[in-house]
């Protein structure tokens, strides 16, 4: 398997230099060269597996055998998930209405970037540990990142990582996670500004190739595919529970809802239905409606500035993995993908072509809830099954609680948890 930059203007890479990389040098982000496609009988071998497994099969698609061999590949991914609460890493909670709620919350920081960041951890210092190198992580985090990618790495010898959180925008639970761990290897600090604008310096520092390469800068922000690829079995695992069986023609459809702010996760939906999983998908956003607008209109374009939701972690403004998604359904088409993004790069704004406009909104459904939604789908999915929903899985369950035909699709949410308690959200920490 080897990856290639969207825009198209870097040699194709295997999985080794993408893991170590943020942004392509030209500007894009990685992707697999081929997505491979998988046939109904490896789909109902797989739909007997554990979520562990099902990472460790999708992993081996990904990562060449001489990168790393399956048996160390299997060994990588039971460290990762070693520290995680569920016995069985995630879990599924049938409730009330037709609602599935797919729980990525059990991990360090109880938010879902833990499961591909604890991979994502090990896969770096297995090459680290085999090469005798040093790495620099920039992170740059709206409040859940930051937390899961200090978590990973604390404490490694052969990694430093430096995380820029907004002043003010991230929760006091979020900010504390990452502001009170006391290993030396971890560097945080408050910027001023959203977390699109601490983005921007981040962004130039990877731009600046010599610079980069004289302190070996690296990513753990949604830039970085492994994140990507964990990712992708989130979707397996929540179709094979949700669906009731694989020995019909067609097999039946599952609609998974995503909450979403940078757009890293649905993009590993988006690649799923890729390769073959029969899914539906939609993604829902908060007041920060980027994503929305351009599923509905073909609107790539900025607002005038980000605004503060409950959903904090999702208050986002540019979800550059957008440039992903439409590289995928362009038929990865990287000079329509360059010239799309260096457009949006200079105005901030940029209007889809009709026909890739057409390909988004069949393959996305999406949905924006304001923060009265938001308090609104909490409250009831707690009246009616004493299940607390976060505010930013909550996000999620708006969509579903607004669908006419929510008891007739087989329907599952993403609980992007995290704990992040708000009085005026309703949450109370102790129902954690």
């Amino acid at each position: 398997m080897e990856y290639v930059s969207t825009r198209g203007g870097v040699s194709a890479a295997d999985f080794e230099e993408v893991l170590f990389s943020g942004y392509a040098p030209d500007g894009g982000l990685f992707m697999p060269q081929s997505i491979p496609s998988l046939d109904r009988d490896t789909l109902r071998c797989w739909s007997s597996l554990c979520y562990r497994e099902l990472v460790k099969e999708l992993c081996s698609l990904f990562i060449s055998p001489e990168l790393v061999p399956r048996s160390t590949l299997n060994d990588l991914i039971d460290r990762a998930f070693s520290r995680f609460r569920h016995k069985d890493v995630i879990h599924l909670s049938r409730l009330k209405d037709g609602l599935n709620v797919l729980e990525l919350w059990h991990g360090a920081t109880y938010a879902f970037k833990d499961l591909s960041l604890s991979c994502t951890g090990q896969f770096l210092q297995y090459f680290l540990e085999k090469k005798q190198k040093h790495v620099t992580i920039l992170v740059g985090t709206s409040g859940d990142t930051g937390s899961s990618a200090i978590e990973s790495v604390r404490g490694q010898k052969n990694m430093d990582i430096f995380v820029l959180l907004p002043k003010g925008f991230c929760t006091q639970i979020q900010e504390l996670q990452m502001t009170t761990v006391i290993e030396d290897n971890v560097h945080v600090f408050a910027a001023h500004g959203n977390s699109d604008e601490i983005d921007e310096p981040i962004k130039e520092l990877f731009a600046d190739v010599d610079f980069a390469r004289k302190y070996n800068l690296m990513s753990l922000n949604s830039v970085n595919w492994s994140r990507i690829m964990v990712q992708i079995a989130h979707y397996f695992y929540a179709y094979f529970q949700c669906a009731p069986s694989l020995d019909t023609t067609p097999l039946p459809v599952v609609e998974i809802v995503v909450p979403t702010g940078g757009g890293g996760n649905i993009t590993a939906g988006c690649i799923a239905q890729k390769m073959g999983l029969p899914i539906r998908l939609a993604a829902v956003v908060n007041s920060n409606d980027v994503i929305h607008r351009t599923v509905q209109h073909g609107d790539f374009s900025l607002a005038e500035s980000v605004k503060a939701t409950l959903a904090s972690a999702m208050d986002i403004q540019e979800p550059y993995n957008v440039e992903r998604i439409l590289w995928l359904l362009s038929g990865s088409d990287s000079h329509l993908i360059k010239m799309l993004m260096e457009q949006f790069s200079i105005s901030k704004s940029m209007k889809l072509p009709e026909d890739l406009h057409r390909k988004l909104s069949e393959t996305l459904r999406s949905c924006s809830a304001s923060d009265e939604d938001i308090v609104g789908a909490m409250r009831r999915c707690w009246e009616e099954n004493q299940y607390l929903l976060c505010p930013h899985s909550a996000v999620a369950a708006h969509y579903h609680y607004s669908q006419p035909d929510r008891s007739l699709l087989l329907r599952a949410i993403f609980d992007k948890r995290f704990e992040a308690a708000d009085e005026k959200c309703y949450l109370r920490t102790e129902y954690y």
